[in-house]
């Protein structure tokens, strides 16, 4: 059973020295190279002797190598593909924000349970777009829309951008293009701790730096291929001593045996060690583990050692838009585990707020 810490080299991928992705394949879209981002990765990895092939579309990409699906979706992890991102309606990415900030889809981590499992599909293959000028104006249309209202933009529905940031840069770029709207800002959660780039951004306070964290149970089982939580939580330190507005998201939170006391003991290790710059403006995002019968097959097919816990007789069937559901813990499973995060936040964080538990 791979871990955070161990785990299969196939599930790893190649990293650098300091633990940064290192792609084993790249494509390029013809027109990325009319960018001048996508111009500069072309040369590096041209440079650096990375195989590289071009698509006619960053949507169906052809010939990433493997003989099963298994080998065919761990390569494709490890597979970086450059294009323009054309389509430019943001999707609305609630409760987290009014939009989604579409700069990449694709994660490089292997954390069991994610929803890209699902949302991504047959595409796992790590996806970035160098229009970022077109992106952010597009932005900007969005808080035009609604004078004297902020407007809120979530950066990290299809990926995690932390994790990429050393390839593109376009997590920084967004960061200070929100810091110069007056009504706009900017939110992110990742697993990574590679936060140095971001540090000097001049974010002016309208960026919240928000961090996953769980109970070392789950992170230890389902989160292979991320940062550990030490890793996190050192990194969260040096964002709010870079004076970003600090956020932490809980999720999935999970029903293991001694549950209470492991989410008891993730808390108060981060009371203890977070320095006290942080706790002036903190939230707290609370979301329940959920899986779809789409989702659950695919993991139980991309890893098929998963002790996660996917039995939909223990499970009530929630509704969603479109005719669509999930299943997540029933009512009493939910409250207690709502309750006891809830107790447990007030208690140790007295001046920080639970934005939601979904």
């Amino acid at each position: 059973m791979a871990t955070t810490g161990v785990m299969e080299a196939s599930e790893k991928g190649r990293r650098s020295e300091d633990g940064l992705f290192v792609p084993d394949y790249v494509f390029f879209e013809p027109g990325a190279l009319e960018y001048p981002l996508g111009e500069e990765l072309y040369r590096r990895y041209q440079r650096e002797g990375v195989p590289i092939q071009m698509t006619t579309s960053h949507n169906q990409v052809r010939g990433i190598p493997g003989e099963t699906d298994v080998e065919k979706y761990r390569n494709a992890k490890r597979t970086l593909v450059v294009g323009v991102r054309k389509t430019l309606k943001f999707e609305p990415s609630k409760p987290s924000a009014e939009y989604a900030l579409p700069l990449a889809t694709g994660c490089i981590g292997h954390c069991h349970y994610c929803y890209l499992n699902t949302n991504v599909g047959s595409r796992p293959y790590i996806r970035v777009y160098v229009n970022t000028d077109e992106i952010f104006a597009q932005a900007e249309t969005y808080i035009r829309e609604r004078p004297g209202e902020i407007t809120r933009f979530e950066a990290a529905c299809t990926s995690d951008p932390v994790s990429i940031e050393h390839i593109t840069g376009n997590l920084k770029r967004a960061i200070e293009f929100m810091g110069r709207q007056e009504n706009g800002r900017l939110r992110f959660v990742t697993k990574f701790h590679h936060v140095d780039s971001l540090l000097d951004a001049k974010h002016n306070g309208h960026t919240r730096f928000r961090f996953s964290l769980n109970a070392d149970y789950v992170i230890r089982h389902f989160e292979p291929g991320t940062s550990g939580f030490q890793q996190r939580l050192e990194a969260a330190g040096k964002v709010a001593l870079a004076g970003y507005p600090l956020g932490f998201i809980v999720a999935p939170l999970y029903r293991f045996d001694g549950w209470e006391a492991g989410y008891t003991e993730m808390l108060e290790k981060l009371r203890q060690q977070l320095v006290p710059e942080a706790t002036a403006d903190l939230t707290f995002e609370l979301i329940q583990h959920r899986f779809t019968k789409i989702a659950k097959s695919l993991i139980l097919q991309r890893y098929p050692k998963t002790k996660l816990e996917m039995d939909e007789e223990k499970r009530k069937y929630k509704w969603g838009k479109y005719g669509k559901g999930k299943y997540v813990y029933a009512n009493e499973q939910a409250k207690e585990l709502q309750h006891h995060l809830e107790a447990e936040i007030a208690r140790l964080f007295p001046q920080a707020r639970v934005e939601y538990f979904t």
